[in-house]
């Protein structure tokens, strides 16, 4: 859905992770272990990965919703989203 974004691309990304138990030590020098920039962007790849399957699912998912003023949203069309897949080897 989108450009890759990955190490030496320029692009800033956010991770937080509890692997390192000694990163909240409060006094003294935490130890850490962490793998090389080098080695970094298949983990880039699948978090793009899984928060594009998060969003496709919510749009699969959404139903019609009408709200202030009658302004209305509709669901996708289920069958017709099935029938572009199949068109286009998209479903198993």
């Amino acid at each position: 859905m989108g450009g890759r974004g990955g190490n030496s691309s320029g692009d800033i990304f956010i991770a937080f992770s509890t692997a390192n138990p000694e990163a909240g030590k409060l006094k003294g020098i935490a130890s850490l272990q962490m793998i090389p920039n080098e080695s970094i962007n298949p983990f880039f790849t699948a978090v793009a990965e899984s928060v594009e399957e998060a969003i496709v699912n919510a749009m699969v998912a959404a139903e019609t919703m009408e709200g202030i003023n009658g302004n209305k949203v509709f669901a996708l069309p289920h069958d017709r989203l099935r029938e572009i897949l199949k068109k286009y080897n998209r479903l198993n």
